[in-house]
């Protein structure tokens, strides 16, 4: 059934990491008392160098523009080819500028921080764990794209979603096959004896899908109260399974999984992988554990304060555009939000979104998202 060739690399399209949310939290609450007229050192444009018909701002809040230019502060994952940003400018007039303060969780924070004199017009990259905080520090405008797909929360009428994904428990079929065991069908499974030792996760406060696993299994078991073990009782019980912690997802899938020659069958990782797994006979050797499959959503606004809000909504409607919707999976490893963008073959074939993914309010995200970092780190002492 499986063929034998080795699958091609792929990469995690979310760099968010926990440990630099607890970062930036403590960083927001050591400089909310501070003001400042200097804004964070911005990036330029991706190492890969494609970046042409656009171009970085070179220092950070405060910079005038002409009207011409809409600068976009996003995070270090956002990608797209320069022929579709030189289509921007085109339909639109409007040059196209970034800014990159790090990663969502840091740019989340700098957003906050300089809220007053704001890093740019318009953001892409908020998502669904960091959404609620930036919409209630004021960060953001009113404006949702008339283009906006329906059934998507839009966090009170302030954003747009523009791609989507889910963090699953990724298993190597072939392995089971191999050895006779039954594929594990949902989070339960991961505690049961016939599974000890064949789970690798990775560390919560170390990266994105570690994060996203440990809201799943929130969402899954709810909190501990009264005789109700809840949450912690399954990652004291997981943990005492044999399940390993990986400190990030390249370790956890190139290192321990068994396609690569780990010893791990289970690993976490994305709902997109198998799309990245199709061996010579057209077949995926991986597939998701879809109840375990945890919805990340990404979403662009416009910042309140900004010099040129009329291109920045020009840009979050284009971002909804055919084009930019149906380049978002090979640029950025996630899903578009249109119902109606084509994707990869491979995509649709092996590499589905959940119909039913575990999900919990971006409100009690927001509210709890430390305290649950913090148990989840006394539990694994």
């Amino acid at each position: 059934m499986f063929g034998p060739t080795t699958p091609p690399r792929h990469t995690p399209p979310r760099t968010t990491t926990a440990r630099a949310a607890l970062t930036a939290a403590a960083a927001f609450a050591l400089l909310a008392g501070c003001t400042s007229s200097t804004s964070p050192t911005t990036t330029g444009a991706p190492d890969d160098g494609t970046r042409a018909a656009s171009s970085s701002t070179p220092s950070g809040s405060g910079t005038a523009t002409d009207g011409t230019e809409v600068r976009l502060v996003t995070h270090e994952s956002f990608d797209l080819p320069e022929a579709l940003l030189a289509e921007f400018t085109a339909e639109t007039g409007y040059k196209l500028e970034f800014v990159r303060p790090g990663d969502a969780g840091a740019m989340v924070s700098q957003l906050i921080l300089t809220k007053n004199s704001p890093l740019g017009d318009a953001v892409f990259g908020i998502d669904n764990t960091f959404a609620s905080r930036a919409v209630a520090e004021g960060v953001l405008e009113p404006y949702t794209s008339p283009s906006a797909v329906a059934g998507i929360d839009d966090l009170d009428g302030h954003l747009t979603a523009i791609d989507q994904g889910d963090v699953c428990l990724n298993i190597d079929r072939l392995w089971f096959a191999e050895n006779n065991v039954p594929e594990p069908t949902d989070l339960d499974d991961l505690i049961r004896p016939e599974y000890e030792g064949l789970t690798v996760i990775t560390n919560p406060a170390t990266s994105s899908p570690g994060l996203a696993f440990l809201f799943a299994t929130i969402a899954e078991f709810g909190e501990s109260e009264g005789e109700y073990a809840g949450w912690q009782q399954y990652w004291s019980d997981l943990l005492a399974n044999g399940t390993r912690v990986a400190d990030g997802w390249s370790d956890a899938y190139y290192v321990d999984f068994t396609p690569y020659e780990g010893d791990r069958p289970i690993v976490l990782s994305y709902s997109s992988s198998p799309a990245a797994e199709v061996q010579a006979d057209g077949t995926a050797r991986t597939a998701n554990v879809d109840a375990s499959c945890f919805r990340q959503v990404e979403y662009a606004g416009v910042l309140t304060g900004a010099e040129n809000p009329e291109g920045a909504r020009a840009l979050v409607d284009w971002l909804l555009s055919v084009p930019v919707q149906e380049e978002i999976p090979g640029s950025m490893y996630m899903y578009p939000v249109d119902p109606d963008a084509q994707l990869p073959a491979e995509w649709a074939e092996f590499a589905s979104l959940s119909e039913d993914p575990l999900a919990l309010d971006p409100a009690d995200i927001a509210a709890n998202r430390d305290a649950w970092l913090q148990e989840w780190l006394a539990l694994i002492g």
